[in-house]
This record gives C-alpha cells, sequence and structure tokens, in this order.
C-alpha cells in the first residue's frame, strides 16, 4: 500500500523535487499528499502547482506561538491520513511536541556529514562556509530521523564528497545538493517499503 508523504519546505524545493521525481520513477511508492511551505512565494510553490500537489503556507509571523502553528499544521496532516513527513530544507525548528507526535516518521536532509557542521545555527550558506573554515577534506549529505535535538536524530543514509582545493560555499553546496538530491529519494523510498524503521534511537534497516 502507498504511504502518504507530506513535505516541509522553506525555499526553492530541489530537495522537494527529487522526491517528486522518485514518486515517478515509482522509486517511492507513495502519494505525495501535501507540500507546506514557511514562506510565501518560495519557487517550491510553483514545484507543486506544476504538478498537482496541494500546498499550504504556515508563516510564524501569522501565529501567537508555535503551538497553535504546529497544531494547525498537525490538524491538516491528520485530514489527510500522513504517514511520512520529509524536512527537506525547511528552516523552522520543528516544536518538542510536534516531533513526540511524528516520532519514527519524520526525517530531515542536512548538507554535512553529520555529526560534523550541524545543529542550532548551521543551516544553508552557513554549513558549507563552516566546512570551509574548517580546513576538511570531505563533506557530503545526511538524510536523519528528527528527534527532539537540533540534527541529532538517527542517521539512515549519507554520501560523502570530497572537498576540493579552491572551493567557494557556492560551488560546495552545489555539489552537496547533488548527494543530497541522491540520498533523499533513496531514503524517503526506503521508509514507505518499511525497510527502515527508528528502534532504540537507532535507524534498523530491514529485510
Amino acid at each position: 500500500m502507498k504511504k502518504n508523504i507530506a513535505v516541509f519546505v522553506s525555499g526553492g524545493g530541489t530537495d522537494f523535487q527529487s522526491i517528486i521525481d522518485g514518486v515517478k520513477a515509482e522509486q517511492i511508492n507513495a502519494v505525495i499528499k501535501l507540500l507546506i511551505s514557511s514562506k510565501d512565494g518560495v519557487y517550491a510553490l510553483q514545484r507543486a502547482k506544476n504538478n498537482g500537489i496541494p500546498f499550504y503556507v504556515f508563516k510564524k509571523s501569522d501565529y501567537l506561538d508555535a503551538d497553535s502553528l504546529y497544531g494547525d499544521i498537525d490538524l491538516l496532516l491528520k485530514e489527510n491520513n500522513i504517514d511520512v513527513i520529509i524536512l527537506a530544507g525547511y528552516l523552522s525548528i520543528v516544536p518538542k511536541s510536534f516531533v513526540a507526535k511524528y516520532y519514527g516518521r519524520i526525517i530531515n536532509v542536512h548538507p554535512s556529514l553529520i555529526p560534523k557542521h550541524c545543529g542550532m545555527g548551521y543551516y544553508g550558506m552557513k554549513v558549507h562556509e563552516a566546512v570551509l573554515a574548517s580546513g576538511d577534506k570531505i563533506s557530503g549529505a545526511t538524510v536523519h530521523f528528527v528527534d527532539e535535538g537540533a540534527d541529532t536524530g538517527a542517521v539512515i543514509l549519507q554520501k560523502e564528497i570530497p572537498v576540493m582545493n579552491g572551493d567557494t560555499k557556492e560551488a560546495l553546496q552545489e555539489r552537496v545538493l547533488q548527494a543530497e538530491h541522491e540520498i533523499l529519494p533513496r531514503a524517503v523510498g526506503l521508509i514507505c517499503a518499511d525497510k527502515v524503521k527508528l528502534s532504540d534511537g537507532k535507524a534498523v534497516f530491514c529485510e
């Protein structure tokens, strides 16, 4: 049976597009029921329009607090029988109460090799700036389960990419994005096929 998935974004949605492509290629046995954005006017919304995917914008500025915002999101997810949530370039911190409701069913993609260059304050281009400043020779991307911490959940998949001599943060970002687009749909496909699950705080692969 196909899983119902919701994708959360804050920007252009290239990771979202990789999931769309994975579903179309039958790499992912799922239906993308919803796109949820934290911002108006981002290109991810156009990607949803182009593919007939319902989309909604939930802005922090429209709510008194995070609990009320994520309460409304939770209602929408329940109305659509969502099985799996994918944070794909979603730049908002998800409240612990929301994570608890969907624990084991929320994943995130991060543009570094966790546990390096992750946690509070490490997002977007700041991650690549930190990698270059550290002198690391390897970077990459990580897909992990979401827990109550910031980028502390169990790792599902990682892909390494080399840091080149003379790399700019933009050049590094582009190669890391390519890694994200490879491992994110693969991880979503595994979850939707019940081939990976969260057990005792670790990602366990099943036959």
